[in-house]
């Protein structure tokens, strides 16, 4: 049964986003959608316009469908599977009003707000299922939301990233330990990359983030939103947990698109070069992603697995994200209590 009060609290769960099917169309309009978000591609609109427009979306949509074929399973995108089932989980464990929301695509945020209104929420606690901060990521989605929700009277509490959670890491690290097979010599942690663009312009000290290379190794004024600090966090906290010592994880970014200078060292590049190295035996873990979706399943599991056993390496294991794993949904549930309690309308 719901939590009753007089101001009811609700939780809006918010992801990425999926394309609807594998058709080139609806992976088209799914890629524009993201691609045209100014958070995304950083650069004056009539220069993305015609990016996005003239170079990208007449030849991307079908490389891309065919990516997404390749993952998509017979009930339909993982991505969105995983965060359905999270969310019916999540209900029944904080017995509050949960509804999904994708930043581009379906269902959409506009709808999971008006479902939380139907279901009488006069506030609610937005959160965003980024363990990291990024403005391409976590601020497009409070933007929106915030959007949303100002012409209709709710407050909104904001989940913090939760990169350094110990409810989060100790469900990623246990996830992990169950994973990772016996013989594996390395383990990656591969996130998604960004550009150094992106890095430099959330610091909000203006001369911290990549100014020396040991930018991130301590907390300071900029790592609230610095994605790079927060990544090695996560991995440092991982890694302990597990046992560790710095020859046994790497870290590594992935996903790069055009030409800017992304973060460094490029996922697929390490994976091209550990078996030189002598590794032989690779476990990859993704971090960065509470639910499997494209660039875990096609280019981690089958692409960059592809990369390190044609450059010599001999097994590959690509270690499953948290999905809607109870230990996760426990997590989860843990992460929301305390800012869900102190959630109320005005």
């Amino acid at each position: 049964m719901m939590r009753t009060m007089k101001n009811l609290n609700g939780i809006l769960l918010c992801n990425l986003g999926t394309p609807k099917s594998t058709e080139i169309t609806d992976v088209r309009r799914y890629l524009r959608e993201f691609l045209m978000d100014p958070h995304v591609l950083q650069m004056p609109t009539l220069l993305r316009w015609l990016l996005v427009n003239l170079l990208i979306l007449p030849f991307r949509p079908a490389r891309t469908a065919e990516a997404y074929r390749s993952i998509w399973t017979r009930e339909g995108s993982p991505l969105l599977l995983y965060n359905q089932r999270l969310r019916q989980k999540l209900a029944t464990r904080l017995e509050v009003p949960v509804a999904l929301g994708m930043r581009y695509g379906a269902p959409s945020l506009e709808d999971a707000v008006e479902e939380l209104v139907q279901a009488g929420c006069t506030s609610l606690l937005l959160a965003p299922l980024y363990p990291q901060f990024a403005d391409s990521t976590t601020t497009t989605c409070v933007e929106a939301v915030t959007a949303l929700v100002a012409r209709r009277g709710i407050e909104i509490k904001v989940l913090a990233p939760f990169y350094d959670e110990t409810a989060w890491l100790d469900a990623a690290a246990n996830s992990l330990e169950k994973s990772i097979p016996a013989h594996t010599e390395l383990l990656l942690l591969s996130f998604h990359g960004l550009p150094e663009l992106h890095i430099k312009k959330s610091d909000p000290t203006g001369n911290t983030c990549l100014v020396r290379d040991d930018c991130c190794d301590a907390p300071g004024a900029a790592a609230a939103t610095c994605y790079r600090h927060q990544c090695f966090k996560s991995a440092r906290e991982i890694a302990k947990r597990l046992g560790l010592f710095e020859n046994r994880y790497r870290v590594s970014f992935q996903s790069r698109l055009g030409r800017a200078k992304w973060l460094l060292p490029a996922t697929d590049q390490v994976l091209a070069s550990l078996p030189n190295e002598g590794v032989k035996h690779l476990a990859v873990a993704c971090p960065g992603f509470t639910a499997d979706n494209l660039e875990t399943l096609e280019e981690i599991g089958i692409g960059g697995k592809e990369t390190f056993l044609a450059a010599g390496g001999e097994s590959f294991a690509l270690v499953p994200c948290l999905n809607d794993s109870d230990e996760w949904v426990d997590a989860l549930a843990a992460i929301c209590r305390q800012p869900l309690s102190s959630t109320k309308a005005n």
